[in-house]
This record gives structure tokens, C-alpha cells and sequence, in this order.
């Protein structure tokens, strides 16, 4: 069992918990990511590792409140338990050496770009980071971010920082300044226009996928893509790939496949609350 030790709330739905888990703590790297299960017969779900710290045994992961699932984790307390967490998985975040790195980061997807942005910093990197939300309540970590190098924050209201959305500062940025490489992590539609905006630039550019997983072995084929044209596997191939050639339709397709099954899940969730079964 691993112990819930905090529970902090980020935005509207999105929360931070840290968790015990001592053997991942101390061998996880930026990028990886674990599968859990919050108890018997609990759907298995995977959640990238936003930050680790090794001398308390702990991990930290950002979870947003969508369906039944998420929602019941995100209302564990300190003392509570997840059952099973198996991790750390997927390959380590490609870091380069020197030079400049942008990384993007769109929601939820921010609490994945920082432990990038915090590796690349480590080594000397110049670091700049561009993170939006709709409103100034949505934009996370800009504390941790701006602690590892130039934060630029976007929210599509202007109610913080710029006003507009991460793609018009990335433009800005890759038009002004030299960059070397480009990580972007969030929903599917602003990675894909992340990917075509530094195409004409010549820019490596870096997505992590979130396509539908099991078993995080490559075994059940749930969470095949497809990148230049070759069938992968985001668990064990990913989950970043070059964000030029990766198949952003047949994503955004997959990741539809069980959206009413998880719509009626929830439902039935929300019924069972109200008539206080859950």
C-alpha cells in the first residue's frame, strides 16, 4: 500500500498528491511515468511523475478530476492508500547537452513539462518556459517554472501574464531568439499546432503522448501510435516522440474509442453519490 501524504489543490478539478513510493523515487527520471490502481477492481491509470524526492520516499503526481476514476483519486486524504503502483515506466525525456530549450506546457500538461524544464536547468541549459490556462485559476507550477529559468504565462482571457494563447509566445519566442530544441506537453489540439509551428523553423520538437494504456508493457496494444509511419508503443517507446511525425488524427480518434463508456461510468458514479452509495 502507498500512503497518501498531501493533497494539495492546483486549479478547479486539478490537484497535487505525493505519495509514497520509495523505490520509484529513487530511479525515476524526467518523462517516465507509473500506472496505478487505487484498490481491487479499480481501473488502472497512468500518470506522468511530476516531481520525486528521494530522502522522503516520495513521488508527486498531478492529477485532474475528469471522470470516475480521476474524481475518486483526487478526493484521497493524508493517511489514505492506493494499493498498486507500478513504475517508474517509458523511456527517460530526451535532454539535450547545452543550448536553448523551450518548454510548452497547456493545462495539466505544465506539471509534466516541469520536471523537464528542472533537468535541463541542472545541466546548464537555458530554459525558457511558455504555460497557459483560460484563466488565471488554470495556469500551474509558474512558481517552479520560474525558478528554473524565463517563464512567459499565456491565458486565453488575459487574466494573467499574456493574453492569447502558447502557440502566439512560442512564436515570438522561436522568431526572436535561437532555439535548439522544443518540448510541448498538453491536450492533443495544442501539441499538434505546437508541431506545425516549428516545422517551417527546422526545430526538434518533443511530445509526450497520452493515448489509451493498460498494462504499461506493450503487451495489450491499447496505446499503439503511429510515428513516421510506423506503429509504436507510447509505454515502452514513448511516451515522447518527434512531434513532426507523429499521426495527431489517428491520436485524437483513439482517444475517443471509450467516451461514452466513460461518460455512463461517471453517471452512474454521480448518481450513486447523490443517493450516498459512494
Amino acid at each position: 500500500m502507498h500512503e497518501i501524504v498531501s493533497n494539495q489543490t492546483l486549479a478547479p478539478n486539478v490537484v497535487r498528491v505525493e505519495v509514497t513510493a520509495p523505490r520509484i523515487a529513487e530511479i525515476r527520471q524526467p518523462g517516465q511515468f507509473i500506472i496505478l490502481r487505487r484498490g481491487p477492481g479499480s481501473e488502472r491509470i497512468p500518470l506522468t511523475i511530476a516531481d520525486t524526492n528521494p530522502a522522503t520516499g516520495t513521488i508527486t503526481l498531478v492529477i485532474q478530476a475528469v471522470g470516475k476514476s480521476t474524481r475518486e483519486l483526487a478526493a484521497l486524504k493524508p493517511g489514505d492508500a492506493i494499493q498498486d503502483i507500478a513504475g517508474p515506466l517509458g523511456r527517460a525525456t530526451e535532454l539535450i547537452p547545452s543550448g536553448h530549450a523551450v518548454c510548452v506546457g497547456g493545462g495539466v500538461g505544465t506539471a509534466v513539462v516541469y520536471p523537464i524544464a528542472q533537468a535541463l536547468s541542472r545541466q546548464g541549459v537555458q530554459v525558457t518556459s511558455i504555460i497557459g490556462g483560460r484563466t488565471k485559476e488554470y495556469v500551474i507550477y509558474a512558481e517552479e517554472l520560474s525558478a528554473v529559468g524565463t517563464l512567459i504565462i499565456c491565458t486565453d482571457d488575459g487574466s494573467h501574464g499574456r493574453h492569447g494563447f502558447v502557440t502566439d509566445a512560442l512564436k515570438d519566442t522561436l522568431t526572436a531568439d535561437g532555439v535548439d530544441i522544443v518540448y510541448a506537453v498538453g491536450p492533443v489540439p495544442m501539441m499538434r499546432a505546437v508541431a506545425e509551428l516549428t516545422r517551417p523553423f527546422g526545430v526538434h520538437t518533443i511530445v509526450s503522448l497520452n493515448p489509451i494504456m493498460i498494462d504499461g508493457t506493450g503487451m495489450c496494444g491499447g496505446c499503439r501510435v503511429s510515428v513516421g509511419g510506423e506503429t509504436k508503443f507510447a509505454c515502452v517507446d514513448g511516451p515522447e516522440f518527434d512531434g513532426h511525425l507523429v499521426d495527431f488524427n489517428e491520436l485524437r480518434d483513439r482517444l475517443g474509442t471509450y467516451r461514452d463508456f466513460e461518460a455512463d461510468a461517471l453517471a452512474r458514479h454521480d448518481e450513486n453519490c447523490r443517493i450516498g452509495l459512494d
